[in-house]
């Protein structure tokens, strides 16, 4: 999951969460005419003397090492947030922290990390298509590659974004039926059982007695739904990664141009990874009720009391309604500290160019 990219994320999701990591912002040389490490070098002209250019598969390594770290590093408190989120009835959990000691306590240190090996397969493959779409829409939207322009900036982060749910949408998917796992067998433990016909019931997923696992929730949303079973959500998922990218690109490069160094010709290492911290996180508790909205609809399994939603309006409708408006800033703070180490670790990742790094061992 991005770092940012892992949010995405959640997940992070991580990413999970944005659709270009700060570092691919700023951990680049800059224009010394915009006075900002908001365009990567590896995207403007080849033939420019004063940018080197930066080799694609070094940047797709980074990307990669960035969000397996980043998800290693903040994976339990993307399950908290998942959790709290979904809990709407009876209250398993009062906070971040009673729900990671609980998790710990009854599923052991492997439960906090329920769902991780699906990030973890996936987030190469989401960073690359994140990647190549970025450097496409970048070429495609500006017109002199040397000058940057804020909207197309913007335009050319929602053009990856979109194309980047082709794997963040059943990822996501997959990763919360996982994580929501224990919460539902929690809710079972009850002195007196429900019937039959009230108890937790699934749908495309594996029966409560058997723990779930992301291959058989796959294989029976393929049998009985289709592709698009893996897809539900779709344009929640949209709804909440566009006006992400929409709030963090300016407020970056705003943040880290108060921090720019007319010597060095950019700011440094630690204004942008504060300036990508403060960004990430500030725009990750804005879209906090589009993201609980879109964790609602796409888990799949209910418990005792909880509502099922046929779409976005029905989801904010029944939440508005029984809940609340403090019930769409669930999980806000777990996901601000989420996303604020996923863009640190990528800033660190391709400050230290671990890609580069690996590569030239191949030479």
């Amino acid at each position: 999951m991005g770092l940012r990219s892992l949010e995405s994320h959640a997940y992070p999701t991580l990413a999970p969460l944005c659709f270009c990591s700060p570092a691919l912002l700023s951990a680049f040389p800059s224009s010394p005419d915009c006075g900002s490490s908001l365009q990567p070098a590896s995207l403007l002209h080849a033939g420019s003397p004063s940018f080197p250019r930066h080799s694609v598969t070094a940047k797709l390594i980074n990307g990669g090492v960035a969000g397996l770290v980043g998800v290693t590093c903040v994976f339990p408190i993307d399950l908290a947030k998942t959790r709290l989120q979904n809990q709407h009835g009876k209250d398993i959990y009062k906070g971040m922290i009673d729900c990671l000691m609980k998790t710990a306590r009854v599923e052991g240190f492997l439960g906090m990390y329920r769902g991780a090996a699906v990030n973890l397969t996936l987030v190469t493959p989401e960073k690359a298509i994140k990647l190549a779409a970025n450097d496409f829409f970048r070429q495609l939207l500006m017109k002199d590659g040397m000058q940057r322009d804020l909207k197309m900036e913007m335009l050319a982060g929602c053009g990856a974004g979109m194309c980047q749910v082709v794997v963040t949408c059943p990822m996501e998917m997959l990763k919360i039926q996982l994580q929501d796992a224990g919460r539902l067998a929690a809710l079972q433990q009850s002195p007196a059982p429900a019937p039959a016909s009230c108890r937790p019931h699934s749908v495309g997923s594996a029966p409560a007695h058997k723990r779930p696992s992301a291959t058989l929730i796959a294989w029976e949303l393929l049998r009985t739904q289709g592709l698009a079973g893996l897809y539900k959500g779709l344009g929640a998922t949209l709804l909440r990664d566009v006006p992400f990218s929409i709030v963090y690109f300016p407020l970056f490069a705003n943040l880290n141009n108060l921090g720019f160094d007319e010597l060095a010709g950019k700011a440094s290492f630690a204004h942008s990874f504060m300036s990508g911290c403060a960004a990430g996180s500030i725009a990750a508790v804005t879209v906090t009720p589009l993201d609980v909205l879109k964790t609602r609809i796409q888990t799949l399994r209910k418990g005792l009391g909880e509502d099922s939603y046929s779409g976005i309006r029905d989801c904010a409708r029944k939440v508005w309604i029984q809940e609340g408006p403090s019930a769409f800033m669930k999980g806000a703070g777990c996901r601000a500290l989420v996303i604020a180490p996923l863009f640190g670790i990528a800033q660190g990742v391709y400050f230290l160019g671990i890609g580069e790094r690996i590569l030239k061992c191949f030479e």
